[in-house]
């Protein structure tokens, strides 16, 4: 068992070489004893200020959601692995899933109601380098993935997310303890405990099916869930007090009085802003239903047309890597300031657009997270503003492109309901 082999806590007299051994659950201490029982006596139990940092940050929630670009009616599905080779982004166990799961997860979440972040163990970074990590995931960064700093913010992508896709690492098992939906990609049982809360957890714990359709599994898990008591109860068996523990115990070791002051553990910090950068091509599929209301669908590379009513569009970043695609697009969009000297004013690009590529209908420079300035080949130049937050402002303009008026829109992306204000604009 990592951690508890007399190899690493025993001299070479067979005595415990550390003067205190930190646990954060009387199990643990039961486990330490069993397999290496002249360190019981150094077992000191103080909580995890990991996990006291989580509950203390529990009320940021939305924001943390914000950083990210999660929209209101959108779920944060986060991907996370730890470092072994039957992890899940490893390919030392039975199947091999995340080649399988990278291109689905792009191909069958609707780009408006799911967000897709990654949190990666820190050793894999060091592993395998930045630049490999960034290769191996680069078609799925265009198609929105967001890779989350291992060290500094994934704690915040943890208390954001809605559901998590994991393995047996501690990601996962923190945010069952959080009551976090967890469905597991890799569950080998080969590096745990038998006995562990998270050997017990990763039995329990529903598993990723890699050979069937995503959406169903995930809504099932979404709708299913109910908490495991197990996680909340064995992380911790002081939840918000181990920094106060943990001082008293340093300051004992070390025979010095301890400071009267409250003990205080680090605030997590509002990581910077990362809305989701999809470079890939969206397929989307608008439908007109009664009172004009637009009902929107975008996909990044399906691998089949999608099915159903309604007419379908190509929507295509300027900066696509896919460059050849531009010619085919049906509208063409970016992201940047509204006073990006490099791209000149929004209207003036979109008319570059439209003048460069004579099969677009429709050009859209979103200038900022609610709006954006949209020029179509009909002459009609609006910018297009969510009221009272809402999706990719991009959505409005393929919106704009299946009922194009200077009239109010409203938009539905799955069960969410947009109000987008319309306003003309000089031509």
């Amino acid at each position: 068992m990592f951690g508890f082999d007399p190899a690493l806590l025993l001299d070479s007299d067979g005595v415990p070489f550390v003067d205190a051994m930190v646990l954060s659950h009387p199990e643990q201490v039961e486990r330490l004893r069993a397999a290496c029982p002249p360190a019981a006596a150094t077992a000191v139990l103080a909580g995890d200020p990991c996990y006291d940092r989580l509950l203390s940050e529990r009320p940021l929630r939305e924001r943390f959601r914000r950083t990210l670009g999660v929209h209101p009616g959108q779920q944060l599905l986060l991907l996370n692995s730890t470092w072994n080779p039957s992890s899940l982004f490893g390919d030392g166990g039975p199947v091999d899933v995340l080649p399988l799961l990278l291109p689905r997860l792009r191909a069958e979440l609707p780009a408006d109601e799911y967000r897709v972040a990654a949190v990666l163990h820190p050793n894999i970074w060091h592993g395998h380098g930045p630049g490999q990590i960034r290769l191996w995931l680069d078609a799925a960064q265009r198609a929105g993935l967001t890779l989350i700093d291992p060290v500094h913010d994934w704690r915040q992508a943890l208390l954001a997310a809605d559901a998590v896709l994991g393995d047996f690492g501690s990601v996962s098992y923190y945010a069952a303890a959080l009551g976090t939906p967890v469905l597991l990609g890799a569950a080998s049982l080969d590096t745990l405990g038998p006995d562990s809360p998270v050997a017990d957890f990763v039995r329990k714990a529903p598993q990723l099916d890699p050979y069937t359709a995503l959406l169903p599994q995930l809504d099932r898990l979404l709708t299913e869930h109910r908490p495991f008591p197990g996680p909340a109860a064995l992380t911790s068996s002081d939840p918000g007090r181990s920094a106060g523990l943990l001082r008293a115990l340093c300051y004992r070791l070390m025979d010095l009085p301890e400071p009267t002051a409250p003990a205080r553990l680090d605030r997590l910090p509002l990581p910077p802003y990362q809305p989701p950068l999809r470079t890939a091509p969206l397929r989307v599929c608008t439908r007109v239903l009664r009172h004009g209301v637009v009902e929107l669908h975008r996909v990044v590379s399906p691998e089949y047309e999608p099915d159903g009513p309604g007419e379908g569009h190509l929507a295509v970043h300027e900066d696509t890597l896919d460059r050849e695609v531009l010619d085919l697009a049906d509208l063409i969009y970016r992201y940047g300031a509204p006073d990006d000297p490099r791209l000149g004013p929004p209207a003036d690009w979109a008319a570059e657009i439209l003048d460069r590529f004579p099969g677009c209908s429709l050009a859209a420079y979103v200038t900022g997270p609610h709006t954006c300035v949209a020029r179509h080949r009909n002459g009609l130049l609006v910018e297009l503003t969510t009221e009272g937050g809402g999706a990719d402002p991009a959505a409005w303009a393929s919106a704009l492109l299946a009922r194009p008026t200077p009239a109010r829109l409203t938009v539905r992306t799955g069960s969410t309901t947009h109000r987008v204000r319309v306003t003309e604009l000089s031509r």
